[in-house]
């Protein structure tokens, strides 16, 4: 029978066992991944490269797709069943030479966890013209997904995972201006809306997919501590939201909140592996749970309903389509 999670039909929280401070290897606790493949966008460093190793140590063979292949090879070192590909989200040619790459090896896919994204950019666009973080963080994972969808679909039984963040929560999609040209460009509100795509994608993804044994599932993280996704992040944009004092110190109470890598990839894993969402697709997870639905106007745990929403999803997709010029029929 199928299901949607349109409007949060499905999105309140199912028990399953875990919390904030739950750990990747209590997670794959007794999950066995012998024979399954994985590809582990930004598998190489942060929460990306913890899933590498979880995924891994139970078993599974896990493709890692790399912009820098030197840097990604030292971090991987002594990983067994790893496999590492050139691949760089900003350019499309980039994606379509590392899918036809895996096509061509006939094999299932398993697991697709789209995982590397950017955060704190200053305004740039691809040759395209397509907004930086946009690009990246969503279209990119557009393009990998409906590219990789004839080994989804072999595999039979799937997940796409496509790591979100709280951050939805300062923008919705704006199909009017989506790469700010005609408004002043706000960081913040470039990497909400790349972040509420990727909601909605899952939820229209899992929708369409879920005929053919595939689900989907998008999740934030929460907030990691020894990450590289504020690399480009001015000390004044962390002191205006709050984060540190005049002198650049992280305040206390945000450290106390921060959750280590192993407990930040956590809920990554649960998506991708937990035998409770055999049946459940499409809904936004947090703190290895599945989220609740926020009301509150300003940014709190939970999902908020517009990323959910059925009409944007649907738009989304097509409007996804005509931004990167392939159709992507789930047939």
């Amino acid at each position: 029978m199928k299901t949607s999670n349109y409007q949060g039909a499905f999105q309140k929280p199912i028990g399953s066992g875990f919390n904030a401070k739950s750990t990747t290897s209590e997670v794959i606790k007794g999950i066995d991944l012998t024979g399954k493949i994985a590809i582990v966008t930004g598998g190489n460093t942060g929460i990306g490269l913890e899933t590498v190793k979880t995924l891994a140590s139970a078993g599974a063979t896990v493709i890692v797709p790399a912009r820098d292949i030197d840097k990604a090879r030292k971090n991987l070192d002594g990983i067994p069943n790893v496999e590492l590909e050139t691949m760089d989200l900003m350019h499309p040619d980039s994606i379509e030479a590392f899918a036809q790459k895996f096509l061509s090896s006939q094999r299932p896919l398993h697991i697709l966890i789209n995982n590397a994204g950017i955060m704190w950019v200053p305004y740039r666009r691809d040759n395209r013209g397509i907004e930086s973080q946009l690009a990246t963080n969503y279209l990119a994972q557009f393009q990998l997904t409906a590219r990789l969808w004839p080994a989804l679909k072999k595999a039979k039984s799937a997940r796409v995972i496509s790591v979100s963040s709280q951050g939805h929560q300062f923008g919705t999609f704006d199909f009017d201006d989506p790469n700010f040209l005609y408004k002043e460009y706000e960081t913040l509100q470039a990497y909400g809306q790349s972040k509420t795509a990727c909601n909605l994608f899952a939820l229209e993804l899992d929708n369409r997919a879920q005929a053919f044994g595939v689900r989907s599932y998008s999740l934030h993280p929460g907030s990691i501590s020894g990450t590289e996704l504020a690399r480009e992040a001015s000390l004044e944009l962390f002191q205006k939201m709050g984060f540190c004092d005049a002198d650049g110190n992280i305040l206390p109470e945000i450290v106390a909140n921060l959750k280590t890598i192993p407990q930040g990839a956590a809920t990554t894993v649960w998506c991708a592996t937990s035998p409770l969402l055999d049946t459940i697709g499409g809904v936004y997870c947090e703190d290895v749970e599945i989220a609740s639905i926020s009301t509150e106007p300003s940014v709190t745990p939970g999902v908020k309903l517009y990323s959910l929403d059925q009409e944007n999803a649907k738009r989304l997709w097509s409007f996804s389509e005509e931004m990167t010029g392939i159709t992507f029929d789930v047939l």
